[in-house]
């Protein structure tokens, strides 16, 4: 996990990384990320490996053990013979009182695996919501994260949501992969509690403009592939090579890993930040959550800062 130099504590909890308020539910800050979990290897392809079901199912029930209370999936993070809602379910109900589960809609993948186009009108967006409370086996869903690709209005979608956030299925709502005039046409339509979008060091000066906002209006920021930084392939956990020197040089300091840094990093960068990384290891989940206790000096976060602005 770590050396016997680390500047990490023995004891590992996810309450070590602080807490913050998601609609109406108090969160650790350090939270678990399921969309590496149905498969070994890279996620959301058609081909993927399933994990060992087992192995899927530990990992989640020990992230709860350590913690963690906020986890974040969707329906169309599964693989051959796994569905991420579907280990969720199985591993963790009935649920904790005090668990978040957040997941999302807009993208949709056929039984093959294939990518399909975005769900984009209301009966179709029901569907998914209808969908991921069937696998979560629950009669409402947490968190709904409208995720959506392009720059074009997201009114219909939003407010196809809201309605279902009326009828007593969704409890809060957010998006995902969004630009700043996104978030404002979205608050013109319902409250927005959070934002999922990428973000990590080296990260586009337009996401760090989303960030800002967020944390003006009170709204969680949850950044996906923190770990993996700008350019890493999606879902295969691939942090750790050709990284910034002051990422190496941080880490050493600290007795680290860089993908230690690079979280500790992003939840520094403001109280509304949190985190969701993602792993089927359970090794790796513990050096994750880990990272939420990890403190970084003014010096750190000044080298950290220089290699986001590249």
């Amino acid at each position: 996990m770590y050396s016997m130099t680390s500047d990490l504590p023995a004891t590992i909890n996810a309450a070590a990384s602080g807490t913050w308020t998601l609609g109406d539910r108090t969160v650790h800050r350090i939270g678990f990320g399921t969309m590496r979990l149905p498969q070994t290897g890279p996620a959301l392809t058609p081909d993927a490996v399933p994990r060992d079901r087992d192995q899927a199912i530990a990992v989640l029930r020990r992230a709860v053990e350590l913690g963690v209370n906020h986890i974040d999936t969707a329906a169309f993070y599964f693989s051959p013979l796994r569905s991420a809602n579907e280990l969720i379910n199985r591993a963790l109900a009935p649920y904790p009182d005090d668990l978040v589960i957040a997941t999302k809609v807009g993208p949709a993948r056929g039984l093959d695996g294939s990518w399909e186009q975005h769900a984009r009108t209301p009966e179709r967006l029901r569907a998914q919501v209808e969908e991921n409370l069937r696998q979560l086996g629950r009669d409402h869903l947490d968190l709904v994260n409208l995720r959506i690709l392009g720059t074009d209005s997201i009114a219909e979608r939003f407010g196809a949501l809201a309605e279902l956030q009326k009828a007593g299925l969704i409890r809060h709502l957010g998006l995902s992969n969004i630009r700043p005039h996104h978030l404002a046409e979205a608050r013109d339509i319902a409250p927005v509690v959070c934002v999922q979008n990428p973000y990590g060091i080296g990260a586009s000066a337009e996401q760090d403009e989303v960030l800002r906002l967020c944390g003006e209006q009170g709204i969680a920021f949850v950044p996906f592939y923190a770990i993996a930084g700008a350019g890493r392939e999606r879902g295969t956990g691939a942090a750790g090579t050709g990284e910034p020197p002051q990422v190496e040089a941080v880490a050493k300091a600290h007795g680290v890993s860089a993908a230690q840094v690079r979280l500790a990093w992003t939840l520094h960068r403001g109280p509304h930040v949190l985190a969701i990384p993602g792993t089927g290891d359970l090794a790796h989940l513990a050096d994750n959550i880990a990272a939420g206790a990890l403190h970084l000096s003014a010096d750190d976060l000044a080298l950290l800062d220089a290699a986001h602005a590249g």
